[in-house]
């Protein structure tokens, strides 16, 4: 009786055990240890005023030694290379901008052309006649002798002198490269070739200018201008500075077509017609110093204006050889359609 007493007594211990157990601490052992709260509430207030000593901290790893880079002796081969690279980089990109802006800076105009259209005093033919100029002279140091022109050919063989230094074996008579239509200030009574104007009249003398000829500029006509002419301006043929269409030189050919627009004011009035504009065909073939002959109004001027200076032309040509400004008219007609 007793053994089984203590037998029950046994298994309800046992179970009473296996109840306080969690279910999961045969698996992963107890989880944590439980403790009254009042226990955990005196073990906090005496860590705070009396702190348990614990032992001194004892540092048990060992540094590993590494490598200082700094220490490293560079290559003075490869820092060398490299200066020089980045300088020769840096040199050949500053040469080449200096080089292109350099040229931008002297690059040539070539838009427009400077023309001479100063008046001169001689009365031309009211048809075709082309400007120009011609002058010339030995260097002399007194004014040209005054006398009478020579004949007018298209292309002089000789050039008016008035000193003969020899006596040809061929004579030829001086000329100078004037339209035979074109009516020039002369007085045929005067003995020598010379200048109409000068006030020389004692001393024979080319004048100085250069280039033979007579007169005070250059090129073996006779005046101040450049040429085989005649006066002021240059080229030869007789003039002021540009040239007209007709004598050798040929009209300039207009190259594109840019239609005026119509003004405000003339569109709501319905008003049409025509605008004479005078302008200069330099050598380049662009429009210069253009000006109404024949006005409009209404606004219409301006327009035609605008529209004559976006033209552009093939330019004049004298006897086929080279360009020459000229002066034309061109009418600019406003049409409503």
């Amino acid at each position: 009786m007793a053994e089984e007493t203590l037998a029950i007594t046994n298994a309800d211990s046992d179970a009473s055990a296996f109840v306080a157990r969690h279910e999961f601490d045969g698996l992963l052992g107890k989880a944590f240890e439980e403790k009254p709260i009042w226990t955990g509430l005196y073990e906090s207030i005496r860590d705070i005023f009396f702190p348990q000593k614990l032992p001194p901290l004892k540092l048990t790893s060992t540094p590993i030694p590494v490598p200082d880079r700094m220490k490293v002796k560079a290559n003075p081969w490869a820092i060398g290379t490299a200066t020089v690279v980045n300088v020769l980089i840096l040199a050949a990109v500053i040469y080449f901008s200096a080089r292109i802006i350099i040229q931008q800076i002297t690059k040539p105009k070539v838009d427009e052309t400077a023309v001479d259209v100063s008046d001169y005093k001689f009365q031309g033919p009211k048809g075709p006649q082309a400007g120009g100029g011609g002058g010339g002279g030995d260097h002399s140091l007194v004014d040209p002798t005054k006398g009478r022109l020579p004949k007018k050919a298209p292309d002089p063989v000789n050039q008016p002198q008035v000193q003969a230094l020899d006596k040809p074996k061929l004579p030829v008579e001086p000329a100078i490269n004037v339209q035979q239509e074109i009516k020039l200030p002369d007085n045929p009574m005067l003995p020598t070739l010379g200048v109409k104007d000068s006030p020389n009249v004692q001393l024979a003398s080319n004048g100085p200018g250069g280039g033979t000829g007579i007169g005070t500029g250059f090129g073996g006509g006779i005046g101040p201008g450049t040429g085989n002419g005649y006066g002021p301006g240059r080229g030869g043929n007789a003039g002021g500075g540009v040239y007209q269409v007709g004598g050798g030189i040929s009209a300039p050919v207009p190259l594109n077509n840019v239609e005026a627009e119509f003004s405000d004011e003339a569109r709501r009035a319905k008003y049409q017609g025509v605008c004479l504009i005078s302008l200069i065909v330099d050598a380049n073939g662009n429009p210069q110093n253009p000006r109404v002959v024949r006005p409009l109004g209404m606004g219409l001027d301006e327009k035609a204006l605008e529209a004559v200076r976006q033209y552009r032309f093939k330019p004049a040509m004298k006897d086929g050889k080279y360009p020459v400004p000229v002066m034309i008219t061109v009418e600019v007609n406003f049409r409503l359609y």
